[in-house]
């Protein structure tokens, strides 16, 4: 299959005052959003990428164009629902230091699957609807362009949580163990009998092996020799 590098957007307005921005309108980057997101964008500058795939918030297409205007080609940049940030209803626009006095909050922390988040969304829905759009689209790219081919995945931080979180074959009970700060890439392959994540996290570092693909094949006993430099 194809390779998937998931961004996170950068940070926005709401994250520097500590409020859950939910699916609110007008929340953009802030100026270190931006140079996150460019920083971002010049990493991935190195790698053909075949198209952009965003959430529709604001906060993502700002993310996604940072990435496309760095890119020497025209990859796709569709918007897909499915990639926008999981429902938080009531809990939307409120602070972080607020919700975290909820009953609800320590169950997100251990036990999200049973999260249903009032007038909002449960996190296993987020988690199914997320996951099929990546898989989705990652059959679609690679049925146009081949299995050497990359793209990219613009959304947010919970929802490339519990993408990882299925790649990784964990429960999403789990996933609060991974972290994803804003612009940071993560990186994985579907292959035909599990997923492969390469990356999680990252903020800086060169991906330009990515121009090269990814060897696949039957992971090597010992973790073999790695990619090919460029």
């Amino acid at each position: 299959m194809a390779t998937v590098i998931l961004v996170r957007h950068g940070r926005t307005t709401a994250n520097a005052t500590g409020l859950l921005a939910g699916r609110a309108a007008g929340v953009s980057l802030d100026q270190i959003g931006r140079d996150q997101a460019a920083l971002t964008g010049d990493r991935l500058a190195a790698v053909p990428v075949v198209g952009v795939v965003s959430s529709p918030l604001e906060r993502c297409r700002q993310t996604a164009r940072l990435i496309l205007d760095r890119q020497s080609g025209t990859p796709h940049a569709p918007v897909d629902r499915d990639l926008t940030e999981c429902d938080y209803g009531q809990w939307q626009g409120r602070a972080l230091s607020d919700l975290a006095t909820e009953d609800l909050w320590p169950v997100v922390q251990s036990q999200p699957s049973a999260v249903v988040f009032p007038g909002g969304e449960s996190m296993a829905a987020m988690q199914a609807r997320s996951v099929a759009a990546i898989r989705r689209h990652d059959a679609a790219f690679e049925a146009e362009y081949g299995p050497g081919a990359v793209w990219v995945a613009v959304s947010h931080g919970d929802i490339i949580k519990s993408i990882l979180a299925d790649a990784l074959g964990m429960h999403l009970d789990l996933f609060q163990r991974i972290n994803v700060d804003p612009a940071s890439v993560s990186i994985v392959r579907y292959g035909a009998s599990r997923p492969s994540v390469y990356t999680t996290n990252t903020n800086a570092g060169d991906l330009s092996w990515l121009s090269n693909g990814i060897n696949t094949g039957d992971a090597p006993v010992g973790g073999g020799a790695g990619q090919k430099a460029p």
